[in-house]
């Protein structure tokens, strides 16, 4: 690995900032956030929006890391949901999949927006307590198995820290063999591709993308490797007590760390020094895991979506197909109908 091609010397680091979706990206600027999904014809859908006005706890040291974290989870699930339904949207294939009764209650009950808003933070809230489950509490478990052969409180922590990158390491290696999984890490790539070409003042074209590493210092799994990092150090001052105590200061501990690894990750990306380059390294290694080469098409996804939040802030905002600059030459909004619904139009 090359770091002075990953921490680039000339290089002027951006706030635009992504997520990788089904078959696309989300870029999210200062004023805007852009979804660009590349539909199964070949054009680009876009969606642009403004971004939540920010309130003062995001300007709190470690307060703001515990908010960024939650609501990034609520975006980015809100996000990853809203790609599939446009993929959907605009499956050609004859088969077409019958919405529940649970779905069609839902609504019914809720309305759309208010059923949508629901199984979106059902969603987090289902992958939270499954984060949690896997790589906090199933660790500290497992460790805890092992104290009728273990006297020291540093071991313990160790093993249980090890464990903890291990399960997560593995968890990952394991995702990244799945086909869809695997596309989504491609569009990671050139999320990361794009957003290097950009701070280097290049034009933005897959060909000039294409000269960078898919690794960049700011990316989001180097915040979760943080987290598994600043865990193992704060709980080497807890000793260890039974496991009811031992699972309750984990769970306690969770804003603390969440706000550490925040901050550790905003200097992260900012300064270059040796430190730095040695404390990112881990993470580094961990996206080549989380990124894949990207295609050129993919490349071009995430320019549009890079160009989309890249302008005027009175620019209107807009959803349907667009080019390969982000502009708008078809608007084209997604609904939710049930087949019933379609046949009866």
């Amino acid at each position: 690995m090359d770091l002075s091609k990953i921490f680039l010397k000339d290089a002027c680091p951006t706030p635009v900032g992504g997520q990788a979706v089904m078959e696309g990206i989300m870029m999210r600027g200062l004023q805007r956030t852009a979804v660009a999904v590349r539909l199964p014809d070949g054009r680009i859908h876009m969606k642009t929006q403004p971004n939540r006005k920010m309130g003062k706890w995001t300007t709190i040291p470690l307060l703001r890391g515990v908010v960024s974290f939650v609501m990034s989870l609520v975006q980015g699930t809100g996000i990853l949901m809203y790609s599939a339904d446009v993929l959907e949207a605009n499956w050609t294939g004859d088969e077409e999949e019958e919405e529940s009764k649970l779905d069609l209650w839902m609504k019914k009950t809720f309305g759309e927006k208010g059923a949508w808003n629901i199984m979106i933070y059902l969603s987090v809230i289902i992958a939270l307590v499954m984060t949690i489950g896997m790589f906090i509490l199933l660790p500290t478990v497992i460790a805890n198995l092992l104290k009728p052969v273990i006297e020291s409180d540093f071991v313990f922590n160790l093993v249980e820290g090890l464990m903890r990158i291990v399960i997560f390491v593995g968890y990952l290696a394991i995702i990244s063999r799945m086909k869809d999984i695997k596309t989504v890490f491609q569009y990671h790539g050139a999320e990361h591709k794009c957003i290097h070409c950009f701070e280097n003042n290049l034009e933005l074209t897959p060909a000039n993308a294409q000269q960078f590493y898919t690794l960049h210092p700011r990316c989001g799994t180097s915040f979760l490797l943080f987290v598994m990092v600043i865990s193992f150090v704060l709980h080497l001052f807890l000793g260890w007590p039974n496991l009811t105590l031992r699972i309750v200061s984990r769970l306690l501990l969770v804003p603390v760390v969440a706000g550490l690894s925040y901050e550790l990750l905003k200097w992260a990306g900012r300064s270059d020094n040796w430190l730095v380059k040695i404390l990112s390294l881990p993470g580094l290694y961990l996206q080549k895991l989380t990124t894949n080469e990207p295609t050129d098409e993919q490349l071009e996804v995430a320019i549009a979506a890079m160009k989309a939040v890249m302008v005027p802030e009175d620019t209107p905002y807009f959803e349907g197909i667009c080019d390969l600059d982000g502009n708008l030459i078809e608007e084209n909004i997604i609904e939710r109908k049930t087949k019933k619904e379609a046949a009866e139009e």
